[in-house]
């Protein structure tokens, strides 16, 4: 899978932009505050039609205008298509080879990113919300299914919690039917959630595992596993997690009339890592976190070519200088002829020169794209 180009209109500081790009290493040069992390952001909202870096679309606006628009070229095995993401002050609207997409579920994943920035070593450091998003931004770029499921468990969730605040406020007197409804479709929804997220762990265990051990010499062995608020009997038969949510359900209502909302569920569950048998996020040295961080995110590469038969994109924002010399160079190795990679820097001095082959330099200033000669 390649981003051929990439068109900017009223995006932050970007007037009016465009650039094509190598199959190979692609990298943002400038100084800071010029836009290299933007034209970046550019690239995640063009594949997600969201923003990393911000959970408001009117920031993504230039100043006194009324819209931005990315617009870019999708380059896969069997085809190519272009994507567009239009962003005003009255929503969002994607399309999808120039057709308007009515629900954003059915635009994302046709340009699988890989996303990699100096905060994404909170996969490990930070609280489980960060881990449960992590787990969602990447599994629903790989599986339509499931990102069907989550939406539908959000939905439902959100009704559910509702009712339950106003059964709560009532101290426990109302329809408990329609709670008894709402909880039977809370659980048929999120036992699909569970089943391929149980799925999803356990194969980027198989994938991290050796890359880890391979950074730390053998030293050291990454074991991942998805801590599940809810006590299971089966990690793949979805009717028997079906029954196990709606018994845990049953155990929590007192609780859950008590304090208005649903306890338990995949929207509370966690990621954990492990090296040598130790939580990393608790008893890991600085090192073991972004040793983990990094063969996760390099896991997902195989990961997501196994699931949809194309290589992801890679975006590295920042993160090299982020990396000490050894982690650098097996990040770059493990990239090198293989994926498209994207990456920003101030200078390609901190960069390991020797380790990227013909890459194709961008020097930004001033949300200006000059292509150096190659």
């Amino acid at each position: 899978m390649l981003l051929q180009k990439i068109e900017l209109t009223n995006y932050r500081n970007y007037k009016k932009a465009s650039a094509e790009f190598s199959p190979g290493i692609n990298v943002f040069i400038g100084e800071n505050a010029q836009g290299k992390t933007n034209l970046m952001e550019s690239i995640y909202v063009l594949a997600m039609a969201r923003s990393h870096r911000t959970a408001n679309d009117r920031e993504l606006i230039s100043w006194s205008e009324d819209f931005a628009k990315v617009t870019g070229r999708v380059e896969k095995r069997s085809s190519t298509f272009p994507l567009e993401i239009v962003v005003s002050k009255k929503g969002k609207k994607a399309k999808l080879n120039h057709l308007e997409q009515k629900k954003l579920s059915a635009y994302i994943g046709h340009l699988n990113i890989i996303l990699f920035a100096p905060e994404d070593l909170s996969i490990v450091k930070g609280s489980p919300s960060v881990r449960r998003k992590f787990l969602d931004m990447e599994m629903g770029q790989m599986s339509a299914v499931y990102l069907h499921h989550l939406v539908q468990y959000q939905k439902i969730l959100k009704q559910r919690n509702h009712y339950l605040k106003q059964l709560a406020q009532n101290k426990g007197r109302g329809d408990l039917l329609y709670l008894d409804v709402l909880t039977e479709q809370l659980a048929a929804e999120g036992a699909q959630v569970l089943k391929d997220r149980f799925r999803f762990t356990k194969r980027l265990q198989e994938w991290a595992r050796p890359i880890h051990a391979e950074i730390s010499r053998n030293q050291e062995e990454l074991e991942i596993v998805y801590s599940c608020s809810i006590p299971v009997e089966s990690k793949e038969d979805v009717e028997q997690l079906y029954q196990d949510m709606m018994d845990q359900y049953a155990k929590n209502r007192p609780r859950e009339l008590e304090q208005g909302t649903t306890v338990s569920g995949p929207h509370r569950d966690d990621l954990r890592f492990y090296v040598n048998k130790k939580n990393v996020q608790t008893y890991g040295s600085q090192g073991q976190q972004r040793t983990t961080a990094l063969s996760v995110k390099l896991a997902e590469i195989d990961l997501m070519k196994e699931m949809t038969g194309e290589y992801p994109v890679l975006l590295l924002d920042d993160v090299l200088s982020e990396l000490d010399d050894e982690r650098q160079t097996h990040l770059l190795k493990a990239i090198q002829d293989k994926v498209q990679t994207f990456l920003t820097t101030t200078s390609l001095d901190g960069v390991k020169r020797n380790l990227i082959d013909h890459p194709r330099v961008f020097r930004i200033t001033s949300g200006e794209i000059e292509m150096e000669s190659e």
